[in-house]
């Protein structure tokens, strides 16, 4: 027999089922309803309800068949005209439970309708912080440690090895008793936060500031559910604003209808794991904005202590902590920001009653499903989770939600000396922004006094390249007049040294100041110039003259150069030579005395 897809809703005064059934004949179809139940058989379809209110038959009640859709639809008169259904959505809870043929479940059922009878009477105190339960040392080594939906499972992880570290951070779970689990995942989280990366999201953090302007659904549901504060309980009743897809009310037709037993720790633990699961979960939406990836089965699972250490907390403020260490220390974005907003989305999940809770789940075990190793958790936790939110009535989910927003979570809570690192951190920031506050002054100062510089740098170079080149001249044509000076000078000596004789072949004395040609004809009288060039010119020229006449052959004419140059006067030379090397001075400048050079010439005539 098949399940069929069906869907319940109401008005003041029926209750409408709309049941699918595209494979049945019309023709053959069965109902029967009675009080709560109701029972429907169209082959090879059955579905079997149990109603949250009570049905009458009396004559108002009437069916109707779509052959395009394949649909009935059945309207059945409430009991009490206007008595509102709550939980027609919770499709789980509505199928009836399956019958057992022993003994052993119909015990369990009655002791669970009897739990359940004493949690509705009994109001909850979610301040008080209960003490786990111990068990002793003679009970614990051959008993296996017990974990999941209410502690009630145990000897999962000795089958599943291989899938244990890529689903759970604990090893060996069976063996490690709750509070050495606390004990090691304070320890690995100690050792996992990292200051810089926290500090690197404190101070840059424009893309954790986009995220959490992001408004997933709730937000919007919420809205809606505090304008209509004043409104009756229908109105206000949260089926209103939160709607399941098709996808998801098939996920819960497939879930089986069972009851939890579960004492009053249990309970505890339970409610607690929710907070928990919840807050992961708000963070994977809000960081993504919504949209599944690869990383979000490890962010929901990673983030919540329940899941990934098998945590079993005691109280609220213990869940917010676990949850605040472990943003701070494994996923990308670790501010405290997305835990704060995590924890404000939780408690409007929570305000919206259990239908927001259910959606949230079931979005969880969709996740999960998708993930190769995190479907066990799903075997776990969130399967039993989904099925049991189904019967958790609204007022403890209200009450919950009171004591979560009620519970603050401080920086110095997280253990962590968050406030201490950020204070070091604005210090360093400050000292930071304050060199380089002044490194932009001095950088400012800097351009004109180096523009001074390299001006001066660039006159004093071009200057000492001026002087350099200068120099260089001077040095060159000091060193070319030098050499010319010291062969005029070499040459000069030669003669000097040489017998001074005249035309007429007689010799003259050292004193002797004129040089005269025989026939007085032409009388050379050499004189300074202003101008040294000239002057060497002309000495040159006149050397070669002397040089051609002494080479004439002997009777054609005869010359004689006389060079004489006073004692006093040698002296001198080298000094005004010197001088004139400098530039200041005219090189053998005719003066007022003596001229200290006279070269004579004289040529005979008679023989041309």
């Amino acid at each position: 027999m098949l399940t069929p897809a069906f869907e319940l809703t109401q008005d003041p005064d029926f209750l409408t089922i709309i049941i699918k059934v595209p494979y049945a004949r019309a023709s053959e179809f069965d109902v029967y309803f009675e009080g709560e139940d109701f029972k429907f058989y169209a082959k090879p379809y059955f579905l079997r309800l149990t109603l949250p209110g009570r049905i009458v038959e009396d004559g108002r009640e009437k069916a109707s068949y779509n052959t395009d859709k394949g649909t009935f639809t059945i309207w059945l008169p409430k009991e009490i005209p206007g008595q509102y259904f709550e939980g027609l959505d919770m499709l789980t809870s509505l199928l009836a439970p399956k019958k057992s043929r022993s003994a052993k479940p119909l015990v369990e059922e009655m002791a669970a309708s009897a739990e359940l009878s004493e949690e509705e009477e009994e109001e909850f105190d979610w301040e008080i912080e209960q003490t786990p339960y111990q068990e002793s040392a003679e009970n614990t080594l051959p008993l296996q440690h017990h974990y999941g939906f209410g502690n009630l499972r145990s000897g999962v992880f000795q089958r599943l090895q291989d899938e244990l570290s890529d689903v759970i951070d604990i090893k060996d779970p069976d063996q490690t008793p709750a509070d050495e689990r606390r004990r090691k995942r304070l320890a690995a989280e100690t050792a996992k936060f990292d200051p810089d990366h926290y500090l690197a999201d404190f101070f840059e953090d424009e893309a954790i500031q986009h995220v959490l302007k992001y408004k997933p659904w709730w937000v919007d549901a919420h809205r809606k559910m505090s304008a209509l504060q004043g409104e009756s309980h229908q109105e206000r009743d949260t089926h209103t604003f939160v709607v399941f897809s098709e996808e998801e009310r098939e996920q819960l037709r497939r879930f089986t209808n069972k009851s939890y037993l579960l004492d009053k720790r249990s309970r505890h633990h339970v409610y607690l794991g929710l907070i928990d699961i919840l807050l992961a979960y708000c963070y994977e939406i809000c960081i993504n904005e919504g949209d599944k990836n690869v990383e979000s089965s490890w962010n929901v699972r990673k983030l919540s202590a329940t899941l990934c250490w098998l945590e079993s907390f005691t109280s609220i403020h213990d869940v917010l902590v676990s949850f605040g260490r472990r943003v701070l220390c494994y996923p990308l974005h670790r501010h405290f920001g997305l835990v704060t907003r995590a924890c404000s989305d939780t408690v409007m999940i929570l305000q919206l009653g259990r239908a927001a809770v259910l959606k949230c789940l079931l979005d969880i075990h969709k996740i999960f499903i998708e993930n190769d190793p995190a479907y066990i958790l799903n075997d776990l936790f969130i399967t039993d989770y989904c099925i049991w939110i189904q019967k958790t009535k609204s007022k403890k989910l209200a009450a919950l939600s009171e004591s979560l927003q009620k519970t603050t979570l401080a920086k110095s809570h997280i253990g962590f000396e968050l406030e201490e690192l950020e204070a070091a951190a604005v210090l360093v920031q400050e000292e930071e922004s304050a060199l380089k506050a002044a490194g932009t002054v001095s950088k400012q100062q800097l351009p004109s006094s180096e523009s001074e510089t390299s001006d001066s740098e660039e006159s004093s170079s071009t200057s000492s390249s001026e002087t350099e080149g200068s120099d260089s001249d001077e040095r060159e044509s000091s060193t070319s007049e030098d050499g010319k000076i010291n062969s005029v000078q070499g040459t000069l000596q030669e003669e000097r040294t040489a017998p001074l004789i005249d035309c007429n072949g007689l010799r003259q004395g050292t004193n002797t100041s004129t040089f005269e040609v025989s026939d007085e004809k032409s009388k050379v009288s050499l004189q300074s110039t202003s101008v040294p060039g000239k002057l060497i010119e002309e000495l040159e020229k006149q050397m070669h003259t002397a040089i051609r006449l002494s080479e004439q052959p002997e009777g054609l004419a005869t010359a004689s150069c006389i060079f004489q140059e006073q004692e006093e006067n040698c002296v001198s030379e080298p000094d005004r030579l010197s001088k004139d090397t400098t530039g200041k001075g005219n090189f053998l400048e005719a003066s007022s005395k003596t001229n200290p050079l006279l070269f004579l010439c004289s040529t005979n005539d008679d023989e041309d």
